[in-house]
């Protein structure tokens, strides 16, 4: 496992349908290893701190096995490493086998695995079309976040290190499941809600279901 790429970008704004907005999407590779803090990259920052950033997001990782699939459904579309807006292009790591809380070493930083990447209407900005937004989320293929343990310089070529997992097994792959395809696996639910990786907005989500389901 391993970094292929590390990407970053400071806001800039961008007219969209009309309207001037600010945006930290447009992630551009770099050669050289920077620090990795508690809340970003060195040279990295997010425009809207409502939704993007904090603890829980420091950094964004898209698996790189991705990539074909997307070039397959966008032909045509130049896909550069850091085009799904990621801080790390990953390669070994995929959603179906990372778990919410499992911490690995990469460089001299540590971390652990919080959320699934949920998209937004700037990754629409950043392919000059609105439907990859629903198709990113159909597609399953969300890349996730990392939350910083210990910070530390990172780089291209570095390589991830697992160094252990959180008792409840709930996988990346799992919390998409559950959020945008099988909202009446209550069972799953309530095992994700006793992960203490997964950050607070999605246990209230999670919880909210159930008691909507249960009634």
């Amino acid at each position: 496992m391993r970094i292929l790429s590390v990407n970053v970008a400071l806001p800039r704004e961008v007219t969209w349908q009309g309207k001037l907005v600010t945006t930290g999407i447009f992630k551009e590779p770099i050669e050289k290893s920077v620090m990795l803090r508690t809340l970003n990259l060195e040279g990295d920052r997010q425009a809207d701190l409502t939704v993007h950033g904090g603890v829980s997001k420091a950094v964004y990782a898209y698996p790189s096995e991705h990539y074909d699939y997307w070039r397959i459904e966008l032909p045509g579309v130049d896909l550069p490493w850091g085009m799904f807006g990621e801080n790390f292009t990953t390669e070994g790591l995929l959603e179906e086998t990372v778990y919410i809380g499992d911490r690995f070493r990469i460089g001299d930083a540590e971390v652990f695995v919080t959320e699934p990447r949920m998209p937004c209407y700037k990754l629409g900005i950043k392919f000059g079309r609105a439907d990859i937004i629903k198709r990113f989320l159909a597609s399953r293929r969300t890349g996730f976040y990392f939350a910083v343990v210990q910070e530390g310089m990172v780089g291209p070529g570095d390589s991830i290190e697992f160094i252990r997992s959180e008792q409840q097994e709930i996988s990346v792959a799992d919390i998409t499941r559950l959020y945008g395809f099988e909202r009446d696996d209550l069972k799953t639910m309530r095992r994700a809600i006793g992960v203490e990786a997964l950050p607070e907005n999605w246990k209230g989500y999670f919880q909210h279901q159930l008691e909507k389901q249960i009634g």
